[in-house]
């Protein structure tokens, strides 16, 4: 204040220190009541001085504040443990009730944006278990999604099959009819009758109209099932919007400002200043911004011990300050904002920055690094964050014991996080945390290693590449991937970076992920990727979550239990325990065989999928065609090394599609075996005539199949 000297400044403050000290002695918080009733006693001690008004500096009274400070540090620490609220947010009411400002003049209502409705206390226990429960509710309604997909996919081909079936019967209704219009024997009857007038039907006839009957029953129930299936696809959209509106009510709830907090980390400024002989202050942007509770709260910890190593080794001496022209306190400048579906906090001071020599020196001592290494200034950064690592020459009671940013990295990493920090000499330091905004829903990217699945957080995943086979080989073989940017990563197969003795897959285009945690990237080779999805996050306990790089777990639709992983602490563990190396499991070159495509084109299910089966029983990947038309589409995207083809479907046939297939330069050199049961002399001839390399009768032998397959996808 211009004048902190005002006699009512201090009536006010009496008035709410006396309400408080009665408060706490009522409710038995005596070591409460009396440090409250010290700090009354020295403001009246202090305000009644006769010289007080002539202190033009204002410095008794300036001391006087410094010293409440104090007294209301102490003061706030006895409050949070007599209820409990040494974690942020759980004596948080909902939707943060709005506090009149005793200053401020009567009759002024606050600003429209903070008014509130009638406020409800729940219980944090009973607000996380309703988070969950409607997690297994978006769980199981994801399992539903699945097995309608399923029913889908069913009735799309039991349409295929009965419009199949009632061409064929008609084309048997025909040749019956014709049969019967060339075999009339009217020596016995009159002329000018009919076969049907006379019962000349046969059996053979009545089956087929009986079996055209049957056909129409079975089409019937198919549009029923049909127009059923698309009502229960509908009320299940409609039950997903409300169970994702119900998450998100629910998440928001869960949501408490980062102001709440905003005081404590205030004191612990305050109180490692006092403790190192340092002056600093620390100034926050970004107080409305909104985490979950859970976020602030497993935050909270990483956020102080950088706050007091920042006080600790950035801010000077107040002596060495003065002699760097720098203000005698220091700046620390805490500011949140939200990006996306993450939350972005940066802590910079305005200190002496990273000691970069002494952290070599000390790395040296320690053998971190050899002599002849030559380490960027960002790679020199990244050692504070080393386990026992400290550039302090004495231990304190705030810093050099070199225990806290390798936790802080490790409890930021378990978030889903990262952490990044940046420095300049004699201008300060800055580091940089990027955190989900939820730890109840999160976006991860599924991966798989041959049968095994792990999601891994979208935060982390800066690009997703398809290189050739022969240059993933080589990268292999040389442990690092060249980037187009003229950049090298690390490169490792997950199989082996998690040691489950597992071969990459062979493909065209094997998919590689490229990783950032903090300052640290990854490329990494998985067998497969699928979309970026939402999943409900769920506690792995105490036993997982000690172990580096594994964030979480879920529960996929289909009742899969998927650990949420991050590749590059993973790696970076791996490293570390063996001397800054690879183990030889990871390092090996890979070799990939790559498994030819086949694809099947034809319109019965079952030979789909007893072919299907066949061929991915002997390691090949397998294209499904319905028909030609099918094909056609599915060969604009990606080329088989073999096409098998049948010869009678509906819409385009085997013919028709094999015809299109040599008109076609990119599609002409694709091999085709024709396999079908019309293997007449004329349909031999006429594929021979169209191109095919082969023609096989159904039912097919599948060693000779096999054997087909090999030679003309090897040759």
């Amino acid at each position: 204040h211009s004048d902190p000297a005002q006699s009512h400044w201090a009536a006010s403050l009496m008035r709410w220190m006396h309400t408080l000290k009665g408060s706490a002695r009522m409710a038995g918080a005596m070591q409460l009541g009396q440090a409250i009733h010290e700090m009354e006693s020295l403001i009246e001690r202090q305000m009644a001085a006769p010289d007080l008004a002539q202190d033009s500096t204002h410095e008794r009274v300036l001391t006087l504040i410094a010293d409440l400070i104090e007294g209301q540090d102490a003061a706030s620490a006895m409050v949070d443990l007599l209820t409990g609220a040494d974690r942020p947010g759980l004596q948080t009411e909902a939707r943060h009730p709005v506090a009149m400002d005793p200053a401020a003049p009567k009759g002024v209502a606050p600003p429209a944006a903070e008014v509130t409705s009638p406020l409800v206390r729940v219980r944090a226990d009973l607000l996380d278990r309703l988070v969950n429960e409607a997690g297994e509710v978006a769980i199981a309604r994801a399992r539903l999604d699945g097995e309608l997909s399923g029913v889908h996919a069913a009735l799309a081909d039991l349409s295929d099959n009965v419009a199949r079936l009632r061409s064929q019967l008609r084309e048997i209704q025909l040749a019956a009819d014709t049969r019967i219009n060339t075999r009339r024997d009217l020596q016995t009857a009159s002329p000018e009758f009919d076969p049907l007038e006379f019962d000349r039907y046969t059996r053979f006839q009545e089956l087929t109209r009986l079996l055209a009957e049957a056909v129409d029953d079975v089409a019937t129930v198919h549009h029923n099932a049909v127009r059923g299936l698309e009502q229960a696809s509908r009320d299940l959209h409609l039950q997903a919007q409300v169970t994702r509106d119900l998450q998100q009510d629910l998440m928001t709830i869960r949501m408490v400002r980062f102001s709440s907090i905003a005081e404590r980390l205030h004191r612990v400024v305050r109180q490692a200043g006092r403790d190192t002989g340092r002056q600093a202050k620390l100034e926050i942007a970004g107080e409305r911004v909104e985490l979950d509770r859970s976020v602030l709260e497993r935050v909270l910890g990483p956020l102080e011990h950088v706050l007091r190593n920042a006080v600790a080794h950035g801010i000077e001496l107040p002596q060495t300050r003065t002699e760097a022209g720098k203000p005698v306190q220091g700046a620390l400048r805490l500011s949140v904002h939200a990006e996306g579906r993450s939350i972005a906090i940066e802590l910079a001071d305005d200190g002496r920055g990273l000691d970069l020599a002494r952290i070599r020196e000390r790395a040296l001592e320690r053998g971190l690094v050899t002599p002849e290494a030559r380490l960027s200034d960002a790679e020199l950064a990244q050692l504070i964050f080393l386990p026992g690592f400290t550039t302090a020459d004495q231990v304190s009671a705030v810093a050099g014991r070199g225990v806290g940013l390798d936790v802080v990295r490790a409890e930021v990493a378990a978030m889903g996080g990262r952490i990044d920090v940046t420095s300049m000499a004699g201008q300060g330091t800055c580091f940089s945390m990027h955190l989900p905004a939820s730890m109840a829903l999160s976006q991860v990217m599924l991966v798989r290693i041959g049968d095994r699945r792990f999601a891994i957080g979208s935060g982390v995943i800066e690009q997703v590449l398809q290189p050739d086979p022969e240059v993933l080989n080589e990268a292999h073989a040389r442990g690092s991937l060249d980037l187009e940017e003229g950049a090298s990563l690390p490169l490792a197969y997950l199989g082996g970076l998690l040691d489950l003795s597992m071969d990459p897959e062979g493909q065209r285009h094997p998919p590689v992920l490229l990783l950032r945690s903090g300052n640290q990237r990854l490329a990494l080779h998985v067998d497969e990727v699928s979309p970026v999805q939402d999943v409900v996050v769920k506690d792995v306990g105490a036993q997982l979550s000690r172990m580096p790089g594994i964030v979480g777990a879920t529960v996929l639709g289909q009742g899969d239990i998927v650990l949420i992983i991050d590749p590059v602490q993973i790696d970076l563990a791996v490293r570390r325990s063996s001397d800054g190396r690879h183990p030889q499991t990871v390092l090996q070159p890979v070799r990939m065989a790559l498994a030819p495509t086949v694809m099947v084109v034809d319109d019965s299910v079952t030979v789909r999928k007893v072919t299907q089966r066949l061929l991915q029983r002997e390691g090949y990947t397998v294209m499904l065609a319905r028909d030609g038309l099918d094909a056609l589409q599915q060969l604009e995207d990606s080329l088989p090394d073999i096409v098998l083809l049948d010869i009678e479907m509906p819409r385009m046939n085997g013919f028709e599609l094999l015809t299109r297939l040599r008109e076609q330069t990119r599609l002409a050199r694709i091999p085709v075996v024709m396999i079908s049961s019309r293997t007449a002399d004329k349909h031999r001839e006429h594929a021979a005539t169209l191109g095919v390399q082969a023609f096989l009768g159904k039912p097919y032998d599948e060693s000779e199949l096999l054997g087909l397959i090999a030679r003309l996808t090897t040759s």
